[in-house]
C-alpha cells in the first residue's frame, strides 16, 4: 500500500515551490506552477517533515541564490537502479561546474547509457537539489531540463556558469 504524500508549500521570489514527503523524506520537489492551489500547512504536517521541510527551504533557496546548500533532508526517491545510480552522480557535481550526459555516463560505468542517462535526468524527482541543471550535451550545449529550458539556464546563470 503506497503511502499518501504530505505536501508543502515552500514560497520563494521565484513563486511557490511544492514539496512532498513519505514518511522516509522528501519524495518530490515540484516547481512553481500557474494558478497551482495552495498545500496543506505545514503546521498540520507531522514534526519530523516539519524538520525536513526546513532543511528542504533552506537548501533550495541556497540553490536559488547560487550557493551549495549545506545540509538535506533525507531523499525517499522512488526509481530503477539506473535512474538512483544518475541521481546519486548528479549529486556529486559541484555548484557552479557542469558535466555532460556522457560523463555522467562513464562516472556510473555505462558508457554507452547516454540518452538513458538523459531520461533518468527527465525523471528526476528533486531537481534543483539534485542539481540535473548542471547536466549540459556533448557540445556544450544546454539540451533539456524538466522544469523548462528557462529555468535551466536561470540556475547556471545563479552559480556564475554561462551558456
Amino acid at each position: 500500500m503506497k503511502v499518501p504524500l504530505i505536501e508543502i508549500p515552500i514560497a520563494t521570489r521565484e513563486g511557490i515551490f511544492l514539496a512532498r514527503y513519505s514518511e522516509n523524506g522528501l519524495a518530490e520537489l515540484k516547481f512553481p506552477q500557474v494558478g497551482r492551489a495552495r498545500a496543506a500547512n505545514q503546521e498540520k504536517a507531522p514534526a519530523q517533515i516539519r524538520g525536513w521541510q526546513r532543511l528542504t527551504e533552506a537548501a533550495l533557496k541556497n540553490v536559488l541564490s547560487g550557493r551549495a546548500p549545506k545540509k538535506f533532508p533525507p531523499l525517499d526517491l522512488v526509481g530503477t537502479d539506473f535512474q538512483r545510480s544518475v541521481w546519486n552522480a548528479l549529486r556529486k557535481t559541484s555548484c557552479g561546474k557542469t558535466k555532460s550526459y556522457g560523463e555522467i555516463a562513464v562516472a556510473i560505468g555505462k558508457p554507452k547509457a547516454v540518452r538513458a542517462v538523459g531520461g533518468a535526468c527527465g525523471a528526476n524527482p528533486v531537481p534543483v537539489l539534485i542539481p540535473c541543471h548542471r547536466v549540459l550535451a556533448a557540445n556544450g550545449k544546454i539540451g533539456g531540463f524538466s522544469g523548462g529550458l528557462d529555468w535551466k539556464r536561470d540556475l547556471l546563470a545563479r552559480e556564475g556558469i554561462k551558456i
